[in-house]
């Protein structure tokens, strides 16, 4: 079956089972590095991708249960020349160490803070609350988050 969406900006076709986990089909068949696979039971939040700007786990989402919609994952947040406020934070406070769940985290973080453009310290761990990390960078994390809330509402920090 032929499913349409919208990935990155970008109008996506792809041949494929419709109950296909859309980790599967961005991981495998469009080659996106993104989105990691982790518990494959929408538990851990490494492959948190946006679906029309809401985070949403990809390893347990049908591929056709997409179909007409938009797709955002890591890659589609911004460039190496112009990242996300996001991006652009968690690399100068060294919000992260191993990665592996930095793509999920950032994408729902990008969600969180289009709903709270001026979230508290309690409210980004909530947010950031169905994430599993072990490397011990969350405190990081929050200060990343902060940082970007403030520039994405024109703070000069």
């Amino acid at each position: 079956m032929t499913i349409d969406f919208k990935l990155n900006g970008a109008d996506v076709s792809i041949d494929v089972d419709p109950r296909t986990p859309l980790l599967e089909v961005l991981r495998n068949d469009l080659e996106l590095n993104g989105p990691k696979f982790g518990c494959g039971l929408a538990q851990c939040g490494a492959c948190a991708v946006l679906l029309d700007g809401t985070s949403l786990r990809s390893c347990v989402l049908p591929v056709q249960s997409v179909a007409g919609k938009e797709i955002t994952t890591l890659e589609g947040l911004g460039t190496e020349s112009s990242p996300h406020p996001l991006q652009a934070a968690f690399i100068e406070l060294q919000a992260l160490q191993c990665g592996y769940c930095a793509s999920g985290i950032i994408t729902t973080a990008a969600a969180f803070l289009e709903e709270s453009p001026s979230p508290t310290d309690d409210e980004i761990k909530q947010a950031l609350s169905g994430h599993l990390c072990r490397c011990g960078a969350q405190p990081r994390m929050v200060k990343a988050v902060a940082r970007a809330a403030g520039r994405m509402r024109g703070d000069k920090s």
